[in-house]
């Protein structure tokens, strides 16, 4: 197998850079149901693990100031998704709650006819995040937001 790597190669969590590590753990435990694995503590170096069943899905590093700049190379934006479009629009009305901003009005399918699709909206930082359902959006009779492009490219 030289020269490629492992076709058991997966994701393994992600890394977000936040300003405030307090509320943004608590935004992520809230809203992803995510549940706090490691954390450290040390003020020069303050860091939470979330993840599922022991196993980070999410770490989140206290090194940050400002705002996530959506114009600047790297992250575009994180996708999650769930099972059922009840489980979007679960998320959508705790989002809400939470004064959360959208980048969209409701659910809206990737692009027009499409059966799959969700909510865009933007954490604590503004850093950019989906929640989405493979299926049944296009029984909404929603719009996607752009005709010509996919809909989570371009938020």
């Amino acid at each position: 197998m030289s020269g490629t790597i492992s076709s058991t190669l997966q994701t393994g969590h992600v890394g977000l850079n936040v300003t405030d590590l307090a509320r943004s753990t608590a935004f992520y435990r809230r809203v992803l149901g995510l549940e706090l694995v490691a954390e450290g503590t040390d003020p020069e170096h303050r860091y939470a693990f979330l993840g599922r069943d022991g196993r980070p899905v999410l770490t989140l590093w206290q090194q940050s100031e400002g705002a996530f700049a959506t114009a600047a190379p790297g992250l575009h934006h994180l996708s999650f998704q769930v099972d059922s479009l009840d489980e979007v629009r679960a998320a959508e009305a705790l989002l809400r709650e939470l004064g959360a901003t959208f980048a969209y009005d409701g659910v809206v399918p990737h692009g027009e006819g499409a059966a799959s699709g969700g909510i865009f909206f933007t954490d604590p930082d503004g850093i950019r995040l989906e929640i989405y359902t493979p299926a049944g959006v296009d029984e909404t009779g929603a719009e996607a937001p752009t005709a010509s492009a996919p809909t989570c490219g371009f938020f």
